[in-house]
């Protein structure tokens, strides 16, 4: 990897000879857990303009409709998390002369997060190039890097550049209009206004969002890729869940005489999402089921299950074009046309191999091509199976071999272990998919994002169908392991000692379901969530989860920390595996100003809708103050209050649920009950927090 100084430039053509695709990734750390930042990216011509609004992305418009350009979203490693962003350089347009990487924040600056850095992969995975940003102070906009052409040739250059003016002040230098009004006076929505009845508006991801606006939060004025008119600021929409997220703008101002034409708004194309209710059903009873597009009957082997789970998720991904480039993107597929293919013969020695499908992707006259390999119904990869497609590949010219089964994959810990010969010119890459992820990504489409047509919802609506069907052995990650039970058995009788690789292998099942917990609850919600690490860069994954490991079992508790993007609070689950608890829990800080009865009162009235059985605690600096549960507090609301008339911090609110009776490793026991304890503490508790949060300041 080419380490970059702040300043240099570099041809992609010197460090890869396949970078018409490239994969780039902006993170950054906290030891707190705390602080994000969102992405985005600038299109500008050889003036140093955007052409028009639609050359910038951001989370409201993640991708270009050529596929030139597309947010793929953040994704957890060791450290922290990462933002990655998918390049199609082969189909950026000849009048776009550079590509700006940017990111802002709307909360704090970029001198409180740590580890600041942005990475360039080729198409194979392989990470050309780094960049660190060691210096940042009160910033609150940065332009991590640039790629631009020069010859025909794409150059990257290391800019590093901060704005104390967040996105306000970067936009502008691109040529996007910003009005000036000062919002500060605004005051966040009310019982009554539309925001806060659920009143339709605009949501992340919807039809109704307009493509034409830059707005990210922590731009204060709203933004438009126009030279001469501004646009209001816009107004924060409440979603459904309880998230609230900017709008997009009005229509921007027009200057023109009054006898000129107005110009039409313009918006992104209408995009279809499936209704959250579903029809009323024609059927005379229950028992009658509706005919499926893809059933799943009672298979007689796993070998059925996975040539029919197979076929079913290649099939779908050529026919929608938006599925099949957002699960093959992220691997440095071009967006060109896809074509699927299952049960190929491939010679290999003395007998021919059979991968259980391949995936072809044409742009340009070029093709990309990946090997895939299916697992299902919980059996795991052969290493010796995935070396040998490794090896068909390289010798074939073929750019990826994708791994899907039950799995979730582990930075530090790979599934299948492959050797790759050094001496081969040629370089495949090697990429795991959950079927968890898989089922994610179709859910966000379908119920958040949307997709061109109804004929594409339909068709990704049976493939969910299918893939949560008890019969397709496509349910994601579903086993703690052969060390679970002893574990287990271990922390009850006080035998497991600290440096004990079993408690190893079980935190690392741990990350596993916790990461699958944060892809199921996102896919519900329309938002990313993502484990909360508080790691340093450079932080050995090895060394970090022995360290969990004593932990484990010296405390026999499991911990973990889910944060869902655009939302302050941090969801904590805790399995403790002596008194066979779930803990569920949020801490809530209080509106800065109110009196501390008034603050316990309006707490209380928020949760109004919440169960009985919910425990509140209230935080004091540096202890713990009064607690009780929601039954007793109700007619109380004074009990919260401490007698010593300390500073309320915060209150803690807490959910328990047993792990059932089941000691097994399967999903009926401890994975289920994970699953169904943070399930119940959102829908439950965290959704009617909205109320309460709205009353701090902005």
């Amino acid at each position: 990897m080419h380490e970059m100084s702040k300043g240099a430039n570099i041809g992609l053509a010197a460090l890869s000879e396949d970078v018409g695709s490239v994969v780039v990734g902006l993170s950054w750390s906290s030891d707190t857990g705390e602080g994000d930042a969102d992405v985005s990216v600038l299109l500008v011509d050889a003036d140093g303009k955007v052409r028009d609004d639609s050359d910038f992305y951001f989370y409201n418009h993640p991708a270009a409709e050529d596929g030139s350009v597309q947010l793929l979203g953040k994704v957890p490693t060791e450290n922290g998390n990462e933002d990655r962003i998918s390049l199609d350089l082969t189909a950026i347009p000849a009048d776009i002369a550079t590509i700006v990487v940017a990111a802002s924040q709307d909360r704090g600056c970029f001198g409180d997060l740590d580890d600041l850095r942005m990475t360039v992969a080729d198409r194979s995975g392989e990470t050309l190039l780094g960049f660190s940003i060691p210096d940042a102070t009160v910033e609150t906009a940065f332009i991590f890097g640039e790629l631009y052409r020069r010859n025909d040739e794409w150059k990257f250059r290391a800019v590093g550049q901060g704005y104390e003016t967040g996105l306000a002040g970067l936009a502008t230098d691109f040529g996007i209009s910003v009005d000036e009004d000062d919002d500060e006076g605004e005051e966040p929505a009310t019982p009554g206004t539309e925001a806060e009845s659920g009143a339709p508006g605009p949501v992340p991801g919807s039809p109704d969002m307009t493509k034409s606006t830059a707005t990210e939060s922590g731009l204060d004025g709203a933004v438009s890729a126009t030279d001469t008119s501004t646009v209001s600021a816009p107004a924060p929409v409440a979603v459904s869940d309880g998230l609230t997220r900017p709008a997009a703008v009005a229509a921007p101002a027009d200057d023109t005489p009054p006898t000129a034409k107005r110009r039409a708004t313009r918006t992104a194309k209408k995009k279809v999402t499936l209704p959250k209710a579903p029809r009323k059903s024609l059927a005379e009873n229950d028992s009658w089921k509706p005919a499926r597009l893809f059933p799943a009957p009672s298979y007689k082997s796993d070998r059925e299950r996975e040539v029919r789970a197979t076929s079913v998720l290649l099939s779908v991904m050529a026919e929608v074009p938006e599925f099949g480039r957002r699960l093959t993107a992220g691997f440095g597929a071009p967006a060109g046309r896809m074509q699927t293919f299952t049960e190929v013969s491939l010679p290999h020695g003395d007998s021919p191999k059979r991968p259980d499908g391949v995936i072809r992707t044409e742009r340009a006259g070029k093709l990309w091509t990946a090997l895939v390999e299916t697992k299902t119904n919980g059996n795991s990869l052969k290493s010796e199976q995935v070396q040998n497609y490794m090896d068909i590949a390289a010798r074939r010219g073929y750019e990826a071999v994708i791994t899907l089964s039950n799995d979730v994959a582990l930075e530090g810990s790979p599934l299948v272990e492959v050797k790759t010969d050094g001496r081969r010119k040629h370089k495949v890459s090697l990429w795991h998919l959950s079927w968890a992820e898989v089922a994610h990504q179709a859910q966000m489409l379908i119920r958040h994002e949307g997709v061109g047509n109804a004929a594409h919802a339909w068709l990704l609506q049976e493939l969910l169908h299918y893939l949560r069907h008890e019969n397709s052995g496509c349910h994601g990650f579903q086993n703690m392991g052969p060390s679970w039970v002893p574990v287990r058995n271990g922390i009850d009788g006080e035998t497991l000692c600290q440096g004990d690789p079993r408690a190893v292998e079980v935190v690392e099942s741990w990350e596993r379901l916790i990461r699958q917990v944060c892809l199921r609850l996102g896919g519900e919600l329309g938002q990313k969530a993502l484990p909360v690490q508080r790691a340093r860069r450079g932080s050995d994954p090895k060394s970090r989860r022995a360290e969990l490991a004593d932990r484990l079992c010296e405390e026999g508790k499991l911990s973990a920390d889910v944060r869902v993007d655009g939302t302050r609070s941090v969801l904590s689950i805790t399995a403790d595996l002596r008194t066979s608890k779930i803990r569920t829990s949020i801490d809530v800080p209080p509106p800065d100003g109110s009196y501390p009865l008034s603050v316990a009162k309006r707490l209380l009235r928020a949760l109004e809708e919440a169960p009985a059985d919910l425990h509140v605690e209230t935080l004091l600096e540096g202890r713990s103050g009064p607690r009780g549960t929601l039954e007793r507090l109700r007619p109380e609301p004074g009990d919260l209050l401490p007698k010593d008339s300390a500073v309320i911090t915060g209150f803690r609110l807490s959910l328990f649920k047993g792990m059932g009776g089941s000691r097994g490793s399967t999903e009926s026991g401890f994975i289920r009950s994970v699953d169904q304890a943070v399930d119940h503490f959102y829908g439950s508790v965290a959704v009617h927090l909205r109320p309460f949060e709205q009353l701090r300041p902005r």
